[in-house]
C-alpha cells in the first residue's frame, strides 16, 4: 500500500471528523460522503485547491460541531436554460 503525504492523512484524519460529529445529527452522514467523494476526484498535484477545501472543511466542522446546527445547506449553480 502506498504511503499516504501529510496532507492526505490530514484530510482523512478530517473525514473521520465529519463523521463522528454527523453521526448524531439525521441526514448528514449521506451528504457527508458524497461531498468527500465529490472532491476525490481532483488530481492530487492541485494542492492548492486541496488546501483550500481542507480548510473549508475545518470551517464547516465547527458549524457541524455546534449544538444549534440542525440542518445542512448548500449552494447549487442554477441549470443553464437551453
Amino acid at each position: 500500500m502506498a504511503r499516504h503525504s501529510k496532507l492526505q492523512k490530514q484530510v482523512l484524519v478530517l473525514y473521520r471528523h465529519f463523521l463522528r460529529a454527523g453521526r448524531d445529527k439525521p441526514g448528514f452522514v449521506p451528504r457527508i460522503r458524497d461531498e468527500f467523494r465529490e472532491n476525490a476526484r481532483i488530481k492530487k498535484t492541485d494542492v492548492m485547491h486541496i488546501e483550500y477545501l481542507f480548510r473549508r472543511g475545518q470551517r464547516q466542522l465547527d458549524q457541524l460541531r455546534d449544538v444549534n446546527t440542525k440542518q445542512l445547506g448548500s449552494f447549487c449553480k442554477p441549470a443553464e436554460k437551453s
